[in-house]
């Protein structure tokens, strides 16, 4: 085949070409899939609306409600709840052909009780027996706070009134600046934070802060709080432990007014095994979601795995994007467990140390079908949607536009990174850091496709693992954090703790991620309310007085922390092109480089400076001292000053003083 026939992703990568045939079948799969869907139903919205049938409605033509469900193999399903006294066998609903359950209730007959906040269950006989369900696409559910129980609830609340008719992601998606954060635990209290709280006291943070995206974890209803909101059993219902919809609502608009884009953090990777509040087993059958048997079961995370292949299991996820985008204005997504979603053996136990674990038998194809339709439909919905993947397999062309033989995503998580980091510091002495190896770690990524680069997110804070910080500083942080004492260990910490978010910042993607409280080095684990720990919430929560007491060194490291986020957003760092490497010495532990205009110049040395270092730059002329690490406001020493200004010499060198852990930025006058 001639080189200009070649699908885009091979064209672009010769080192695919051997895999032509597979991406390619890839892109034919999908055009036969998008041409089926639009035979079956007209187009992919109309494809992604079945929200809209099923579920409980309001039809105003018929004068009454509405409940449907799908439950192919089930033998019978009867509605209850408060509206007729919790009486299981009273309302029977109604089965047709192809396995839909339908009930209607008239308005005047239910008016009375069937209202705004009462609760609902479906009674379903099946093979497993005669279960108490949860309607699969409720809006709403509740846990009663002495029983446990947990039940669907009615939500008729008035329309929202939004305000945000104006927002645009334009900066995001140009630069996205992320601040990945969990309402439940962003509050100081010994307490489950609330949406409320979140709006008012955590988004002016954010603000201040100067990040522009916020990625909200845990938004999907699930029984168990300490599961991060990652084993979901009511996909349609934002969690209730942290408020109201409205209360929700409100939060995204409000961001919205401060020009700050809201990425949910959507979990279509698998879902709770549980049969008492979940989707396993609804109809009776282990296949109705889920593939049947050892495939439909996630070891790892103990949890079921969908079955992508099945028409009702697309339309149900496809309809899922679509309600939190219209609902509630969420401007795009963060997809969790890409790769376990892509591969059947779910990435577990592997390196992907050869391309072709990209393109074997173990490659789910209606899952990465699944994801492709995904992005078509966020997109088609709204042009400027945020889709990011969390993907550790590093699959090729997983942000790459799907007519290019790609899976369509903006971003990809750059996993890898923060990998590094964690291997650095378990590992290795301070001098023994390979620049070499820093260098290429922090910028060995696809050049077409863009990454959202991290120092550490929620995986590194969580129980089991430790903060960046804590690595660093570990004991120390939570005795010698006061500006009226020193202490080695945290000055190490702290000045290392500066360098490696602005390398990492500027080296490692076209986006940022930092998770909530990581910027002025949280010193605590995140660890939620459980048995093993007495139900504490000591550790599921934000100690904001820290950073805001004038006498801890936490605030320098927020002050550094805005000051970088500051940088990126002035000179548009993370839409430049990728940083050009000006200067590496493996020995005095130097790397310098440019990007976006400005000069870095690094030393990782641990003792020594170095005084009149050359740094040979791209054009001649006087540069400024535009901000460095040693300053006294980000917890520096002061050894550099300000007002010095440099000239390049004859062979087009500017000489520094470069203290030891300091990073200067500098830009031509």
């Amino acid at each position: 085949m001639e080189d200009s026939q070649k699908i885009a992703l091979v064209r672009q990568e010769p080192w695919l070409a051997q895999y032509e045939p597979q991406i390619q079948r890839r892109f034919d799969r999908y055009q036969e899939a998008i041409r089926g869907i639009d035979d079956f139903i007209g187009n992919i919205l109309e494809y992604a609306s079945v929200h809209n049938f099923y579920g409980i409605h309001f039809e105003a033509w018929r004068k009454g409600w509405v409940y449907r469900e799908w439950a192919p193999a089930a033998n019978q399903l009867n509605f209850f709840g408060d509206f007729n006294n919790w009486n299981r066998s009273s309302h029977p609903m109604k089965k047709s052909g192809r396995g839909d359950w339908e009930i209607f209730l008239p308005y005047d007959q239910y008016k009375d009780s069937f209202i705004h906040g009462s609760k609902v269950k479906v009674h379903v006989i099946a093979e497993n027996g005669a279960l108490d369900r949860i309607p699969a696409y409720i809006r709403r559910v509740i846990q009663d706070e002495n029983t446990h129980d947990v039940a669907g609830q009615l939500w008729f609340a008035k329309d929202f009134k939004w305000t945000d008719a104006s927002f645009t992601t334009k900066n995001s998606l140009k630069q996205p600046l992320i601040y990945e954060c969990h309402v439940g635990m962003s509050q100081e209290k010994l307490g489950v934070g609330t949406y409320q709280e979140f709006e008012e006291l955590t988004l002016p943070r954010i603000k201040a802060a100067g990040y522009n995206t916020i990625q909200l974890m845990a938004v999907m209803e699930h029984p168990y709080y300490g599961s991060f909101g990652y084993h979901v059993s009511n996909f349609f219902a934002p969690t209730s432990r942290f408020g109201t919809p409205e209360e929700l609502k409100s939060l995204v608009n409000k961001a919205h007014e401060m020009g700050i884009a809201v990425v949910m953090d959507i979990v279509h990777s698998h879902a709770i095994k549980n049969v008492n509040e979940g989707l396993n087993e609804f109809d009776g059958s282990e296949h109705q979601y889920f593939h049947p048997g050892d495939k439909g079961y996630h070891e790892a995370w103990d949890s079921k795995v969908f079955d992508y292949a099945k028409r009702e299991v697309q339309q149900f996820l496809l309809s899922n994007i679509r309600y939190w985008l219209e609902e509630f204005h969420f401007d795009g997504f963060r997809f969790d467990g890409v790769t376990s979603i892509m591969y059947s053996h779910h990435g577990l136990f592997m390196d992907f140390d050869s391309v072709d674990l990209y393109f074997d038998k173990n490659v789910d194809e209606d899952a990465v079908l699944y994801l492709q339709l995904a992005n078509t439909l966020m997109h088609r919905i709204n042009p400027q949607s945020i889709s990011i993947a969390e993907d550790m397999s590093g699959m090729p062309g997983l942000a790459r536009p799907i007519a290019d033989g790609g899976l369509g995503f903006d971003f990809r998580m750059a996993m890898g990174v923060p990998d590094f980091w964690i291997k650095t510091l378990k590992h290795k002495q301070d001098e023994e850091w390979d620049m070499f190896e820093l260098w290429h770690q922090l910028t060995n990524r696809p050049q077409a496709e863009r990454s959202i680069g991290y120092a550490e997110s929620h995986d590194q804070a969580l129980v089991g693992d430790q903060t960046l910080a804590f690595r660093l500083m570990k004991e120390d942080m939570y005795f010698s954090m006061s500006l009226l004492q020193q202490n080695l260990i945290v000055d190490r910490g702290i000045a290392l703790h500066k360098l490696i978010r602005l390398i990492t910042l500027t080296l490692g993607g076209e986006g940022y991620l930092n998770f909530i409280g990581n910027e002025f080095g949280h010193p605590d684990w995140v660890d939620f309310p459980r048995e093993g720990n007495n139900w504490s919430h000591q550790y599921a929560r934000r100690q904001w007085s820290l950073v805001d007491d004038p006498l801890l060194r936490y605030g320098q490291l927020d002050a550094w922390d805005k000051a970088i986020i500051k940088l990126a957003n002035d000179y548009l760092l993370l839409a430049s092109a990728p940083a050009e490497q000006l200067h590496l010495d493996p020995d005095k532990k130097i790397l310098a480089y440019q990007r976006g205009g400005l000069i870095f110049v690094f030393s990782f040395h641990p003792t020594e400076s170095f005084f009149g270092l050359p740094v040979h730059v791209k054009e001649a002329g006087e540069y400024r001292h535009l901000l460095n690490s040693d300053e006294k406001q980000f917890s520096g020493f002061e050894r550099l000053d300000r007002k010095v200004n440099y000239f390049t010499d004859e062979h087009q060198c500017i000489k520094l003083y470069v203290p030891n852990r300091t990073v200067l930025v500098l830009e031509m006058k």
